[in-house]
């Protein structure tokens, strides 16, 4: 149940020019490197660009065609966004192996990046496919919905700088009302499909997106869920009464074991000092492979 602390944005496809300052204003606050080069970012037959999101960008607006059935219009351009929707059953907070991913009051799902080991969980959990390996310093990198903006008292780069104001920012009980009044009068225009994504998906996002033609339209999943490498982590947890970094480093322990030491001579915590970040992260990609041959063959 959502708290009246949480907060959100509201995106509203029919509002949206893909004008991409939005894309611009993220780059900028958040101090993300860009290609400027000639011929950086080529051109693929699409508006959008960058393709999709990577671990120097947080938000991609995303283009779409579809044929209307209008002879007046033949296209229809159905304008999305891609980023972090801030669950409120966030599945990466759920397998962070490091505890660097967390929740705060407001409903956003923010990152420690001095926490990160690039073990790469979250992105085979999120079932919106949004947080990307940044192989420059090995870290996961995502949208943190502006926290430290938030925190001052202001409001995320991409709604400050959106001026056909597609993008909305307040109370989150206020933009979900906001969000059907505009699906209600878009239905009394005629967009059937028009429909309010997030109120309840994975218990209720805080990026919350106004379909114009329907959820499906912009790439977004029916019914999201967690998938089955989240269950088995909670699993693990349940089984081990310990975290997914702590079985790590019983992994690691093990390791040790094996290489010539007794294992009741090697404590987890005296394992886990022994290991260097590049041995860690190792572990945790050898883990997570062992996870999803053990959910495939399920």
């Amino acid at each position: 149940m959502a708290s009246n602390k949480e907060v959100a944005i509201l995106f509203d496809s029919s509002h949206c020019t893909g004008c991409k300052g939005c894309q611009v204003a993220c780059k900028q606050w958040n101090v993300l490197p860009s290609p400027m080069g000639l011929n950086a970012n080529k051109f693929t037959g699409s508006y959008q660009s960058p393709a999709d999101l990577n671990g120097d960008t947080r938000l991609v607006m995303t283009f779409a065609e579809h044929e209307s059935g209008n002879k007046f219009q033949y296209l229809n351009f159905a304008i999305g966004r891609r980023s972090c929707f801030h669950c409120t059953d966030a599945a990466c907070v759920e397998i962070c192996s490091s505890g660097a991913l967390y929740k705060t009051e407001s409903g956003v799902v923010a990152f420690d990046t001095d926490k990160c080991n690039g073990c790469t969980y979250c992105e085979s959990a999120c079932p919106f496919d949004v947080p990307r390996f940044r192989p420059t310093d090995d870290r996961i990198d995502k949208c943190t919905l502006c926290l430290d903006r938030l925190e001052e008292g202001g409001i995320p780069a991409c709604v400050k700088t959106c001026q056909p104001e597609a993008l909305s920012f307040g109370p989150r009980d206020e933009m979900i009302a906001k969000g059907k009044k505009r699906v209600e009068f878009l239905k009394k225009k005629g967009f059937e499909k028009a429909e309010l994504y997030g109120e309840n998906e994975m218990g209720g996002l805080h990026v919350l997106q106004v379909c114009k033609h329907g959820h499906e339209a912009y790439g977004l999943p029916t019914n999201p869920k967690k998938n089955s490498l989240v269950t088995m982590a909670t699993t693990m947890r349940a089984v081990t009464g310990v975290g997914a970094a702590v079985v790590v480093a019983g992994l690691a322990a093990s390791f040790v074991a094996a290489r010539g030491y007794k294992r009741d001579e090697v404590t987890i915590d005296e394992a886990k000092k022994s290991w260097t970040p590049e041995q860690r992260a190792l572990a945790d990609r050898e883990v997570k492979e062992l996870l999803e041959k053990e959910a495939r063959n399920n």
